[in-house]
């Protein structure tokens, strides 16, 4: 089960394993997932694991290659002029990326 705290409406979640990492999200094992308390006036939410595993919806997966297709489309070059009078290697940017010369 997984842990993590709404601290702004004093709230526990307890839900199934997460698929990825969070910052304030803990993994808790069966026996400590229901022995737990929380402070003195927050609320806790279980959901119960059914044993059916759930995986992603078919809107999901359309999402991620929806997006895994906008990443791959290649890079519109610039109209900006080149300069030649450079060295010939250039630095080239695309995305986060960045080539350096050696």
């Amino acid at each position: 089960m997984t842990l993590t705290y709404i601290y702004a409406e004093s709230t526990a979640v307890v839900g199934p394993l997460a698929t990825f990492s969070e910052p304030h999200a803990y993994d808790l094992c069966v026996i400590h997932a229901e022995r737990l308390k929380v402070p003195h006036g927050w609320n806790v939410i279980k959901q119960e694991v059914t044993g059916e595993e759930v995986g992603p919806s078919d809107d999901d997966l359309m999402a991620i290659a929806d997006a895994v297709r906008e990443v791959a489309k290649p890079a519109v070059e610039s109209q900006e002029p080149t300069n030649s009078s450079g060295s010939s290697s250039q630095i080239g940017r695309r995305g986060h990326l960045r080539a350096v010369p050696s």
